[in-house]
């Protein structure tokens, strides 16, 4: 394979996780924020902090992207915000007011989100073995901190599981 083919490649893959960045951080800041079962709640305070890591890790992706000198493809970053819009109005069970199984339904949609995060990390992370522009000490902090921010997140989906779908 040739370099322009791989730089294509590097610029649609990095792109594609931009666009899961910015559809997750907006998921993450409306969980945190706008589900009225959440607020007070320990998920509550957990997403919320939660929510303040995945935007810093979105501008971390933006930086990686920078140094490798990858552009942004804005159509793309728009469609994943949609994307993750439209799946905001499934009803879960319920038409007026907001299903409990909600909270199950958006931890593992969460949940997924980071564990793809964590995969394009670990990505730039064997990168960074032949290429100087990437730090790979740093990439490995960004792996670290995604496998934290899913075992969070699988801890909460557990309790939500118990508590809308168990006895």
């Amino acid at each position: 394979m040739n370099d322009h083919d791989r730089r294509r490649y590097l610029t649609v893959y990095l792109n594609d996780h931009l666009a899961g960045a910015t559809a997750g951080r907006a998921r993450f800041a409306r969980s945190a924020r706008s589900a009225r079962a959440h607020r007070g709640t320990e998920t509550g305070r957990a997403l919320d902090h939660l929510h303040h890591e995945i935007v810093e890790d979105r501008q971390s992706l933006l930086h990686w992207m920078r140094v490798l000198g990858v552009p942004v493809e804005r159509p793309l970053q728009y469609a994943g915000r949609v994307g993750e819009a439209l799946g905001a109005l499934k009803p879960n069970g319920h038409l007026v007011r907001p299903s409990p199984l909600r909270t199950v339904i958006e931890l593992e949609g969460l949940l997924l989100g980071v564990q793809g995060k964590a995969a394009g990390w670990r990505s730039l992370r064997e990168l960074a073995l032949t290429d100087e522009r990437l730090d790979a000490e740093a990439l490995e902090e960004l792996v670290q901190r995604a496998d934290r921010q899913a075992a969070e997140l699988e801890r909460l989906r557990r309790a939500a599981v118990r508590d809308v779908l168990g006895g």
